[in-house]
C-alpha cells in the first residue's frame, strides 16, 4: 500500500492549491511558524477572502500583529513573498523560482566581523544564522547603518541583559525607524534624550510601583506626555491618583486627562475624587438595588454621571436607590426613570429629596393598608399609587379611602370598585362618612350621578356648535 492515500471524499472537496516548489525546496529550510503564515495566506487569496484584515490573520493563527509582519519579513527573505507596503501593511505572493530556497538581496560579506561583533555583545547566550539574517534585513531593507545595529543591540543588552531575545531588539530598531532614526548620529541623539529623560522616569516608576528600569518606549511616551502640556508633577499625579501599576495603565489615565481638558496637578487631584466618589456611589447605588455590577465603568458614564450633574448628592442617590428597591424599582433603568421624574419636578436638593421619600413612603404604608382592606395581598403597583393621587385629588381624606376599600372587599376587582364608588360620591357631593346612604353604597341602587358646572358649559358649547 503506497506511504500516502487520500480518502475519495477529500477528493471532492475545495483544496488550496501550493506550488510543489515550496515542498520540495523551502519546507525544510522554512522556520516553522512561517509555513503555518505562508499557507494561510495562500488560503485567504486562493478563496478570495479578501476582506481579512492585519488583526484578522493575527487572531487566527493566535499571533500578534506584530510577530506575523516579521514572519512576512522573513518570508520576504527567501522571496516567497514580497512585502509591498509597511504602512498599511501589504504583501504579495511570489511564485517559488528562486533557486534554492535562500535569502533575497542580503550580502552577508558586506558586513564582515558584525557577526562576531553582535555575538560580542550578546553574550549570554548564541546569535543563531537566522536571527543574522533578521539582523541584516534591517540594514539593507530598513537603511539602518551598521553602527546604527550595533549601537541598539548594545542599548538593549544594557537594558535586558545579555540573554536578551531577538524580537526585543527588532522591536526597538523599528521604533527607531518608526521615528525616522536610522543612522548612528540619528540613533545616538535619541538614545541621548532617553538619557536625559531616565531620572523623571524613575520618578514615575517610583509613583506607579514599577521595579523594571525605564527602556525606550517608555522614554517615548514621557516625550508625548510633555509635549501634550503635562509637568513631570502633573505625571506623577495621575500615576499616584489613578493608582497606575504600569506605563500602559498610565498613558489611558493621561489619556482620559487629556479628553476632559485636566492639565494641572490640582484639576487632576480634583478630577480624580469626583470620579472616585462617582466610583464608590454606582457601587453603594447597585447595592441598593441589589443589582450585579461586574464593572462600574458603564453605570457611571450612563447613569451616575449624569445624575451628579443634575445636582444630586451621592446620599440622596442612595436613599432613592434605597427606595426604588422597596418600591419594585430594582434596575438602574428604573432607578433612572424615577430619578429623572424627581429632576423635572425641582427634588433635588437633599432636604426635598428626604422629604419627598418620606411621604412616598408614608403614601406606600397607606396603600399596603387599602390593599389589605380590601382584601389583597399582592405588592403594591405603580397603579395603585396612581390611583391614590387620583382620590386625593377629587378630595377624599383617608378614613373615606378606607371606607371605599372596605365596601369594595370581595368585588372581582376590589381596586376598580373603589374607582366606581369614589367616583359616584364625588359627583354625589359625598366627602364624609356621615353622609353615606345606603342608596350610595355599592352594594345598592347607586345615587343618580349630578353633572358638575363644568362639564354642563361643555356639553352646552357642544350642542351650541351644532
Amino acid at each position: 500500500m503506497a506511504f500516502i492515500s487520500v480518502a475519495d471524499e477529500l477528493t471532492q472537496k475545495s483544496a488550496t492549491s501550493v506550488e510543489n516548489k515550496f515542498i520540495t525546496k523551502y519546507l525544510a529550510e522554512l522556520e516553522p511558524v512561517s509555513v503555518k503564515v505562508y499557507l494561510y495566506a495562500l488560503y485567504l487569496y486562493q478563496n478570495g477572502k479578501t476582506a481579512y484584515t492585519l488583526e484578522d490573520f493575527a487572531k487566527k493563527l493566535n499571533l500578534d500583529e506584530d510577530t506575523v509582519k516579521d514572519y512576512f519579513e522573513y518570508l520576504d527573505e527567501f522571496e516567497l513573498v514580497s512585502v509591498t507596503s509597511r504602512a498599511p501593511f501589504e504583501i504579495k505572493i511570489l511564485d517559488c523560482e528562486n533557486f534554492y530556497g535562500k535569502p533575497k538581496k542580503l550580502h552577508p560579506e558586506k558586513y564582515e566581523g558584525l557577526y562576531e561583533e553582535i555575538q560580542a555583545i550578546i553574550s549570554g547566550r548564541m546569535v543563531s544564522q537566522n536571527e543574522f539574517r533578521e539582523y541584516l534585513v534591517l540594514l539593507e531593507d530598513y537603511g539602518f547603518e551598521r553602527n546604527a545595529i550595533v549601537m541598539i543591540v548594545n542599548y538593549c543588552v544594557n537594558l535586558k541583559g545579555d540573554k536578551i531575545n531577538s524580537a526585543y531588539i527588532k522591536k526597538v530598531a523599528k521604533n527607531f525607524y518608526a521615528d525616522g532614526a536610522t543612522s548612528a548620529k540619528q540613533i545616538e541623539e535619541k538614545l541621548s534624550s532617553y538619557t536625559v529623560s531616565t531620572s523623571s522616569l524613575i520618578k514615575i516608576f517610583a509613583a506607579c510601583g514599577i521595579k523594571r528600569a525605564p527602556e525606550v518606549e517608555d522614554g517615548e511616551a514621557l516625550t508625548k506626555w510633555l509635549e501634550a502640556g503635562y509637568t513631570e508633577e502633573a505625571i506623577i499625579s495621575a500615576a499616584k491618583g489613578f493608582k497606575t501599576k504600569s506605563m500602559e495603565k498610565l498613558n489611558l489615565a493621561i489619556e482620559e486627562l487629556l479628553k476632559n481638558n485636566k492639565f494641572d496637578v490640582k484639576e487632576i487631584e480634583d478630577y480624580r475624587k469626583q470620579k472616585n466618589s462617582l466610583y464608590e456611589t454606582a457601587i453603594a447605588i447597585a447595592k441598593e438595588l441589589s443589582v450585579y455590577m461586574p464593572d462600574p465603568t458603564p453605570y457611571v458614564e450612563n447613569y451616575v454621571g449624569n445624575w451628579y450633574s443634575y445636582g444630586f448628592s451621592g446620599e440622596a442617590l442612595r436613599k432613592i436607590a434605597n427606595y426604588c428597591f422597596l418600591s419594585g424599582r430594582n434596575s438602574f433603568d428604573s432607578a433612572n426613570d424615577f430619578i429623572h421624574n424627581l429632576y423635572r419636578d425641582a427634588f433635588v436638593d437633599d432636604d426635598s429629596v428626604n422629604n419627598l421619600l418620606t411621604q412616598l413612603a408614608e403614601d406606600d404604608k397607606f396603600i399596603k393598608s387599602i390593599l389589605t382592606a380590601c382584601g389583597l395581598t399582592r405588592k403594591i403597583i405603580p397603579y395603585d399609587r396612581q390611583a391614590l393621587s387620583r382620590w386625593r385629588d377629587w378630595g377624599f381624606n383617608e378614613t373615606m379611602i378606607l371606607k371605599a376599600a372596605d365596601m369594595s372587599a370581595g368585588k372581582n376587582n376590589p381596586v376598580a370598585a373603589m374607582n366606581y364608588l369614589l367616583s359616584t360620591w364625588k359627583n354625589g357631593g359625598i366627602y364624609t362618612v356621615e353622609q353615606i346612604t345606603e342608596t350610595s353604597s355599592a352594594n345598592k341602587k347607586p345615587v343618580k350621578r349630578s353633572i358638575t358646572e363644568e362639564w354642563a358649559s361643555t356639553i352646552e358649547k357642544l350642542n351650541s356648535s351644532h
